[in-house]
C-alpha cells in the first residue's frame, strides 16, 4: 500500500511538472519579439524600437508619423489586452468577452454612446492627426500579430483579438474621462436626493467649505454658521451601514521656479493617482524624430491605446497633471413637453447573441429617471470638443508660455496642468475641455436654464506664471480664486488637506533638489488625523466605565507615530475610527439615501466639518437610538475594533497599518482566480501612505508614478512607475521596477543602455 502511495505521489508530481511545463510553453509561444527586422507597408521610413534593461521603448523615426507607428507597435506588443479592456469598457462592449456578467456594466457605458461619437471625432480630426491615429493603429495591429501566437489573456476568455481602429484611440481617452469625471454628476445626483429628501439647508450643511483650502492665491471661502438641521424622529433605528470611500482620482503636482534650484532651471513634481492594477496604467517610452527639419526627443509615460506622451519632457519644458475637479456636468430636469425618443443599442454576447438595450436620448442629451422626474445629462465628454490629438503638439512646445497657449485647444479630461522650462519658469492653468456656460450648479437646471454655450469649450482660463513666492501646487481642491470658483464650478473638490500639506513642505524650504521633491511624495505625516488622534484618546480615557478597558488601545495610541507608518497601531485605530464614526453618524441620512439607491459617498470628503459641528453641538435628533454623543461614539469605535479583529486576528499587534493598508496590486485575471495570483500579480507590499496626505496609498489605489524634472538637466531626473512595462507573465519586463516603487527609490526618466534592437522598413 505504502508503494502504491508513493508511485501515485510520482505520478502527481509528474503530470503537475508536465502541465506546468506545458502552461509554460504555451506563454512562451506568444512572448514578443524584441529584436530583429521587420518589414511594414505602415512605415515611411526605418523605425527602430530599443528596449533598456527596464523595457522602456525608445523609438527612431524620421517624423512624427512613423513615431506613432513605432510607438504603437511596442505598445501592440506589450499591452494589447489592457488596450482592449479599456475601449471595451469605454464603448460598452465587454460582455462579448465576459458575457452576461457584464451586461449592466455595458448598459451603463452604452448610456454615453461614446463609440459613435469617437466614428463622429476621428472624421473631424486635421489630416495630420488622422493620419498618426492610422499609423499608430497600423503599428498597434503589426505588433500584436507578429509574435503569431494569441496572448494568455484571450485562450482564457475562449474570444480572439479584434484589430486596433483609429477611433478606439479615442475611445481610450473617453476611458480616461469615465474615470476622473463620472463623478461629477453621479455626487450632483447624489446631492439632487439629498435635498429632495432631507431639504436644501442639509445639503449646505454636509458639503459646507472646511478649514482645509490651500488655493494658489491665498484666498479661502469662510465657513458658514450653518447649524446642524433637525433629523425627524423614528421609532425604528436606521441601519448602520458602510458608507463607501471611494478613490478620489487625481494627483499631486507642484513646481518651483528656477530661482529655487541649484540649476536656475525650474523643476517639477506630478504623481499621478489612479487605480493601481497589473499591468501599470502608464507605459515608458521615448520618442525620438524629425519635425520641420529640428530633432525632437519627448521622454515620459504614454497611455496604451494613444499614440502620444501623457507625461514628461522634451529637456526644454516638463509638463505634468492633475484632475481639475471644476464642474463639467449638469442634469437638466425635462419638463412635461421635452422631447424625447428611445434608441436600441445591440450589446454582443460571446454566443454570438446579442443583448437589447433602450436608451431615451433628448436634445440635451441622454435621459435617466430618478427621483421621480427625468433628468438628461449634459457633460462636457458628450460635446464635439472633448477629444483630440493636440496633446501632441505640447511635445514640442519649448516655453511655459507656449505650453500654455496649447491649454484650452487640447481635448482631454480638464487638467490642471502643471509647466515649467529650462529658462526657470513655472507656470498652471487648466488644460482640456471647458464648457462656457457660466451656470454651473450643484443639484439640477430647469430645462429652461439650460445655455447653448455648452457646445463652445472655453477660452478663457485662469493662469498663474512665476508667481512672487515662486512656487506652485495644486492636489484636485480648489486651486482658483474665490470668484474663478463661482464661474467654473465644482466638480468634486478633495478636501485640501493634501494641498495644504504640499504647500506648507514647499515653504518649509529656500532652495530644492530632485531628491528633495522625491522625499516629499512620499511624505506621509498624518497632519490631517492628528486632531483626531486626540479626540479619540480623550474619548477612551473619559469613558464610563474607566480607561482600564482601554489601556493597550491608549498605550498603542500613545506609540501612534504620527504618520501612515508600517509599524503603527495607533495609526489604525485613529484611521478606523474616524471611518466608523462616519457611518455612525449620518446612518440616518445614508439608509434612506440607499433606498433610492443613492449613497453619501459620492459627497463623503465634504463631511469632515459637519461632522465636527456634529460632535460639538451634539443634537439629539441625530443619535439613532444612542443615549448620548459618548455611547455613539463608543460603539462606533467597537465596531471599529470588531471589524479589525475579523480581518485581521484579535491580537491587537497585527491590525499595523503596514498590513491593513498593504499595497495589493493584482491582475483582473488573479482577482477572479487566486490560483493565478503567484504568477500574474506584484509582490505584496506594507502600507507607506494614505488619503489625506501627499503619499497617496490604498491598497489598490495611489501614486500610479512618480515623475520629478528640470528641462535642461535631466540626467537627473526621476519617473518611477507602479508595474513593469510588460503585460506578458513570463517577460523579463513584467516586474522590473516595481520593487524601486514599492522602496520610494528614484529610478531615472532616462532611459538606459539598449539591450534589445527592432528595426522595421518599408515593404519593398
Amino acid at each position: 500500500m505504502l508503494k502504491l502511495l508513493k508511485w501515485l505521489l510520482v505520478v502527481v508530481i509528474i503530470a503537475c511538472l508536465l502541465l506546468t511545463g506545458a502552461l509554460y510553453g504555451v506563454l512562451s509561444l506568444s512572448l514578443p519579439q524584441l529584436d530583429g527586422t521587420q518589414t511594414s507597408g505602415g512605415v515611411i521610413s526605418e523605425v527602430v524600437v530599443n528596449r533598456d534593461a527596464l523595457g522602456q521603448a525608445v523609438i527612431y523615426a524620421d517624423n512624427r508619423q512613423d513615431a506613432a507607428y513605432g510607438l504603437g507597435y511596442a505598445h501592440g506588443q506589450d499591452r494589447f489586452f489592457q488596450m482592449d479592456l479599456l475601449r471595451r469598457s469605454a464603448a460598452g462592449e465587454l460582455s462579448e468577452l465576459f458575457g452576461d456578467a457584464a451586461i449592466s456594466l455595458d448598459e451603463r457605458m452604452r448610456f454615453h454612446q461614446f463609440r459613435q461619437r469617437s466614428e463622429r471625432i476621428v472624421k473631424l480630426l486635421p489630416q495630420q492627426h488622422k493620419l498618426a491615429l492610422q499609423a499608430y493603429a497600423k503599428g498597434v495591429n503589426d505588433g500584436r500579430t507578429q509574435a503569431g501566437f494569441e496572448g494568455f489573456e484571450y485562450l482564457l476568455t475562449g474570444s480572439a483579438q479584434l484589430p486596433w481602429r483609429p477611433e478606439d484611440s479615442v475611445l481610450v481617452i473617453f476611458a480616461m474621462y469615465l474615470d476622473l469625471q463620472a463623478g461629477n454628476f453621479e455626487r450632483d445626483r447624489a446631492l439632487i436626493h439629498l435635498e429632495s429628501m432631507f431639504g436644501e439647508k442639509m445639503r449646505l450643511f454636509l458639503t459646507q467649505p472646511s478649514q482645509y483650502q490651500a488655493a494658489l492665491d491665498g484666498s479661502t471661502i469662510p465657513m458658514p454658521n450653518i447649524q446642524p438641521p433637525e433629523l425627524e424622529s423614528s421609532a425604528v433605528q436606521a441601519k448602520v451601514s458602510p458608507i463607501a470611500s471611494l478613490a478620489h482620482l487625481g494627483s499631486n503636482n507642484w513646481a518651483v521656479t528656477g530661482q529655487l534650484t541649484q540649476t536656475n532651471k525650474a523643476m517639477l513634481s506630478d504623481d499621478m493617482h489612479l487605480g493601481l492594477n497589473v499591468p501599470a496604467i502608464w507605459y515608458r517610452a521615448q520618442l525620438n524624430y524629425s519635425y520641420q527639419g529640428q530633432a525632437w526627443q519627448v521622454t515620459g509615460v504614454s497611455l496604451p491605446g494613444a499614440p502620444s506622451i501623457v507625461v514628461g519632457s522634451n529637456n526644454q519644458i516638463a509638463w505634468g497633471f492633475t484632475n481639475g475637479y471644476l464642474d463639467t456636468a449638469d442634469w437638466l430636469e425635462l419638463d412635461a413637453h421635452a422631447k424625447t425618443w428611445l434608441i436600441t443599442e445591440q450589446i454582443a454576447l460571446p454566443n454570438g447573441k446579442f443583448h437589447q438595450y433602450e436608451l431615451m436620448m433628448s436634445e440635451f442629451g441622454p435621459v435617466k429617471r430618478f427621483n421621480g422626474k427625468s433628468y438628461a445629462l449634459s457633460w462636457v465628454a458628450h460635446q464635439s470638443y472633448a477629444v483630440n490629438l493636440n496633446l501632441l503638439e505640447l511635445e514640442r512646445a519649448t516655453s511655459v508660455a507656449q505650453a500654455m497657449q496649447l491649454a484650452p485647444e487640447v481635448g482631454i479630461p480638464v487638467q490642471n496642468l502643471m509647466v515649467v522650462d529650462a529658462q526657470g519658469s513655472a507656470g498652471w492653468q487648466p488644460m482640456g475641455a471647458i464648457p462656457a456656460r457660466t451656470n454651473p450648479v450643484n443639484t439640477a437646471i430647469k430645462q429652461s436654464e439650460y445655455s447653448q454655450l455648452w457646445h463652445k469649450n472655453e477660452s478663457v482660463r485662469p493662469s498663474i506664471v512665476n508667481p512672487q513666492g515662486q512656487r506652485l501646487w495644486t492636489a484636485n481642491a480648489r486651486v482658483v480664486s474665490i470668484s474663478e470658483h463661482q464661474r467654473f464650478g465644482d466638480g468634486g473638490y478633495a478636501l485640501g488637506a493634501r494641498a495644504q500639506q504640499i504647500r506648507d513642505r514647499l515653504t518649509e524650504k529656500s532652495q530644492f533638489t530632485e531628491q528633495d521633491f522625491n522625499q516629499l511624495q512620499q511624505d506621509n505625516e498624518a497632519r490631517f488625523l492628528a486632531p483626531w488622534h486626540t479626540h479619540l484618546a480623550e474619548l477612551l480615557n473619559s469613558a464610563p466605565q474607566g480607561k482600564a478597558p482601554y489601556g493597550e488601545d491608549l498605550q498603542h495610541l500613545q506609540n501612534w507615530q504620527g504618520c501612515a507608518c508600517a509599524s503603527s497601531v495607533g495609526y489604525t485605530l485613529v484611521r478606523r475610527f474616524r471611518g466608523a464614526l462616519i457611518d455612525e453618524v449620518f446612518a440616518q441620512i445614508e439608509d434612506k439615501l440607499k433606498l433610492q439607491g443613492s449613497s453619501l459617498s459620492h459627497i463623503k470628503n465634504y463631511l469632515e466639518p459637519a461632522l465636527w459641528q456634529l460632535l460639538k453641538s451634539q443634537p439629539h435628533s441625530w443619535l439613532n437610538g444612542h443615549d448620548s454623543w459618548q455611547s455613539l461614539q463608543l460603539k462606533a469605535y467597537a465596531q471599529a475594533k470588531a471589524e479589525l479583529a475579523q480581518e485581521y486576528g484579535a491580537d491587537m499587534s497585527a491590525w499595523r497599518w503596514g498590513e491593513v493598508n498593504a499595497l495589493r496590486v493584482k491582475h483582473p485575471f488573479s482577482r477572479q482566480l487566486p490560483i493565478l495570483s503567484g504568477l500574474l500579480d506584484m509582490p505584496k507590499v506594507d502600507a507607506f501612505g494614505d488619503t489625506f496626505m501627499p503619499a497617496v496609498q490604498k491598497s489598490d489605489f495611489g501614486a500610479s508614478q512618480r515623475f520629478i524634472a528640470q528641462p535642461g538637466s535631466l540626467e537627473k531626473a526621476i519617473m518611477t512607475v507602479a508595474g513593469g512595462q510588460s503585460g506578458h507573465p513570463l517577460s523579463a519586463f513584467y516586474r522590473a521596477g516595481f520593487d524601486d516603487y514599492a522602496q520610494g527609490k528614484a529610478t531615472p526618466l532616462l532611459p538606459g543602455e539598449a539591450v534589445h534592437r527592432l528595426t522595421i522598413v518599408p515593404s519593398p
